[in-house]
């Protein structure tokens, strides 16, 4: 019985797509069974060829790679997928992962990564590439602590902070959000109160402390 890890490789780009096939048969115990330029065609070739592995880009016409997931988990038969992007989204990840992903490479390491990833997935295995992962860790350790108070602020209200830090009066943030600049001051008003402060000044001291954490 043959123990070759049959491959189906999905991306809109030739270029990317020759690259992955040369990088994966360097491996003698891969094969390509397929290439799709788009989504439709990749779930087609998924469920002709059962391949053990399936090599999908996030962003593709016709069907992205999520929604190639989403179609063959219905039909009832999920290769082991591998995700590749261009994007450090955590919701990206986590859409990947809750659809059954074993596998997310970004693109820029995805030729030096491949065959590793498409070994580890078709054992059960789980892969993430290093320069992903070291993103994400980056930008969780950026983020403000879940106690900080700008935490109890809306997106809204962020931005509003954002733009008094950047020395911008209520009615020059009213022009940017298109709202009227008393809608402006009462958010001025539910900000403060949120966060305790008190006095002409303390906003914007606060936002100016703040500003790189928002």
């Amino acid at each position: 019985m043959s123990t070759t890890i049959r491959v189906v490789i999905a991306d809109d780009h030739p270029v990317v797509r020759k690259g992955l096939r040369m990088a994966i048969e360097e491996d003698s115990g891969l094969t390509v069974v397929a290439e799709a330029a788009d989504g439709a065609a990749a779930l087609l070739h998924i469920e002709q060829f059962r391949p053990d592995v399936a090599v999908l880009d996030i962003d593709m016409p016709k069907l992205d790679g999520l929604g190639v997931a989403r179609e063959i988990g219905k039909r009832g038969f999920t290769p082991a997928m591998i995700f590749l992007t261009m994007h450090v989204q955590e919701d990206l990840l986590q859409a990947a992962l809750d659809l059954g992903a074993k596998g997310y490479i970004l693109k820029d390491s995805a030729l030096l990564e491949i065959a590793a990833a498409i070994r580890a997935v078709a054992a059960g295995n789980p892969y993430l590439n290093s320069t992903l992962t070291s993103r994400l860790l980056q930008r969780q350790s950026a983020r403000p602590p879940e106690t900080s108070p700008i935490h109890r602020l809306t997106p809204t209200e962020r931005s509003i902070v954002q733009m008094i830090a950047a020395d911008l009066s209520s009615k020059e943030i009213a022009a940017e959000l298109s709202i009227h600049y008393r809608t402006v001051e009462n958010h001025r008003t539910n900000i403060c109160r949120k966060l305790g402060l008190e006095g002409a000044n303390a906003l914007l001291r606060f936002a100016l402390q703040n500003k790189h954490n928002l």
